[in-house]
């Protein structure tokens, strides 16, 4: 018993050294919330399929792991501007569909990070939130006022934390505006990047892809980047790649150069050479970075931890029960023998045995 109060101490000190951590891994997480001149008028959850006619495709939201969808007004005086905000599943998943709805007439908005806007709407990436701003007809709102709207819903850029999980971006040097694709699925890869059969990528084994279109001398160049769980997994794939397309044995128009280099493949589409097309991929500097998982949601961290703890606990007498069942069994076992079968040595247990060497 002497054991049972330090016990108990440093079981709590270990709790909340652990709570401590994990909250300081905890991604932070823009929460959209409007400044005082932009008061939310109206707010309703509805199913991706409700938001169809402002762009939305279903299928593909699914696959970067949208669970929520909300149709929020907001009012400043005789103004209104309607948004439809989806909850991904991570920040990249979020950065990804920004990428995957942008297109060539949507151009940055200045001074902010992760946040395009077209002639009707804005997509802004936030966290684990895309945002799409419709731009009000009635009355016309303008360029700055709309800005103003985003940056005060959104704010001029994510969290650092959001920023830190989104996956290694491509070159920016001579990109096509709009031409990005960040790409976790197949329906997705078969709608922004068609020339590549979605199967050899694998994207059941974990596959993350990457591509943009490059100017040069006047030709776009695609430059494609997938990322795999481990080495031997995008060896493999890439055997399949090569197999299947002859990666480098063709030259000219529609030629496809590539190449293998650790866990990551490199592809370059439409290069005039493969002197060109080693050049591109060359721009591409490959890192390996760890980065915390996230914890699940819905729970606080120290509800989690305490979730832990208790099933510790239960375990332990788990295994305190069953010692003590084997114990009582044994026990048992020892009596019925003796009563039943004597002369056994498991009924005497060995108490009283002899050892006779017989020796002359």
């Amino acid at each position: 018993m002497k054991f049972t109060i330090p016990l108990s101490i440093g079981l709590w000190a270990l709790l909340a050294s652990s709570a401590a951590l994990a909250g300081a891994q905890r991604t932070t997480i823009v929460n959209l919330a409007s400044l005082p001149e932009w008061q939310v008028e109206k707010s309703q959850n509805v199913s991706l399929n409700d938001v169809r006619q402002w762009g939305v495709e279903p299928s593909v939201d699914h696959e970067y792991g949208v669970t929520k969808v909300e149709i929020r007004t907001y009012r400043k005086g005789k103004q209104s501007v309607q948004t439809v905000v989806e909850k991904a599943a991570d920040p990249s998943s979020a950065y990804g569909l920004l990428t995957f709805y942008q297109n060539e007439s949507m151009k940055p908005e200045k001074d902010m990070k992760l946040a395009v806007a077209g002639a009707d709407q804005a997509l802004m990436a936030r966290g684990v939130f895309l945002v799409r701003a419709l731009r009000p007809t009635q009355p016309k709102m303008s360029d700055e006022d709309f800005r103003s709207f985003l940056v005060a819903i959104g704010g001029a850029a994510p969290s650092a934390d959001s920023l830190a999980l989104l996956p290694l971006l491509l070159p920016p040097q001579g990109i096509i505006p709009g031409s990005q694709k960040y790409v976790l699925g197949p329906v997705a890869m078969q709608k922004a990047l068609p020339s590549l059969p979605a199967d050899l990528v694998g994207f059941q084994q974990g596959a993350e892809l990457q591509a943009a279109d490059y100017q040069h001398n006047g030709r776009p160049v695609t430059l494609i980047f997938i990322s795999y769980p481990t080495t031997p997994i995008a060896s493999s794939r890439f055997a399949a790649i090569v197999q299947s397309l002859g990666i480098n044995q063709k030259s000219g128009a529609g030629a496809l150069y590539g190449k293998l280099e650790g866990s990551h493949i490199l592809l370059v589409q439409n290069a005039q050479s493969k002197e060109i097309a080693s050049r591109f991929m060359s721009r591409m500097t490959i890192r390996q970075q760890i980065s915390w998982d996230q914890p699940p949601p819905g729970k606080p961290v120290t509800v989690q931890m305490f979730h832990l703890l208790l099933g510790n606990i239960l375990l332990v007498l788990l295994l305190v029960g069953l010692a003590i069942f084997a114990g009582v069994l044994f026990f048992i076992s020892r009596r019925v023998a003796a009563r039943l079968f004597p002369d056994w040595d498991w009924a005497r247990g060995y108490e009283d045995s002899v050892i006779r060497l017989n020796l002359k």
